[in-house]
């Protein structure tokens, strides 16, 4: 667990420096990847599918 946890901190970290400083290039896409794959076995997983779930659920139901 504390390994996964700090791979997830520095894939962030590696991440959010990406977007924020070069764009998202094809190897900085490759990085989210891993960084979602290390995040989807984490103790937030659940919480994170919930969200995206209620989010889903939420944009279904706007009507125009």
């Amino acid at each position: 667990m504390i390994l996964s946890m700090s791979g997830v901190v520095l894939l962030g970290i590696v991440v959010f420096l990406f977007f924020r400083k070069d764009g998202l290039k094809g190897t900085h896409a490759c990085t989210c990847a891993l960084f979602g794959f290390y995040l989807s076995s984490t103790a937030i997983a659940p919480s994170i599918k919930a969200g995206g779930a209620s989010l889903a659920s939420l944009i279904g139901g706007i009507r125009f």
